[in-house]
């Protein structure tokens, strides 16, 4: 029986490769646990409950650890990673013809004016928020 809770684990650490919510790293603990019951124990009933109550200490153990070290870890990606930065302007952001781009972090954007003024081109300019796949900007 030691075999089957060993395939079991090994698809619950697979699972937990797979996706990113770092839950299935406990069942495949517990199944585990109950591999190693297995050499003590026949029963595949008792090891079944050895399986379910070591995930559920395991799970529940560790919660308050992994709530305290993901806690205020939010990183920006993609576009919002650009929001606050600092860019330049890099053909002239005129808000009568929709056209404007700037250039932050070797990305070249599509930008519009946060007050809808014109602003010229090699002006430092600051990222406020993203609109769409236009960069809304103001002059710093």
């Amino acid at each position: 029986m030691w075999q089957i809770w060993l395939i079991i684990a090994s698809l619950f650490f697979i699972g937990e490769i797979i996706t990113v919510g770092f839950l299935l790293f406990w069942f495949g603990c517990g199944a585990l646990i109950a591999m190693i019951s297995s050499f003590f124990v026949d029963n595949v009933f008792i090891q079944t409950v050895i399986f379910v109550i070591a995930s559920t200490i395991c799970l529940f153990a560790t919660k308050p650890l992994v709530k305290k070290i993901s806690k205020n870890k939010s990183v920006k990606t993609n576009a919002f990673s650009i929001i606050g930065k600092s860019a330049l302007v890099i053909k002239d952001i005129d808000p009568l013809k929709g056209k404007g781009q700037i250039k932050v972090d070797s990305e070249i954007w599509s930008a519009e004016s946060e007050d809808k003024m014109p602003i010229p081109k090699d002006e430092e300019v600051k990222v406020i928020k993203i609109d769409g796949v236009k960069a809304v900007v103001k002059k710093i």
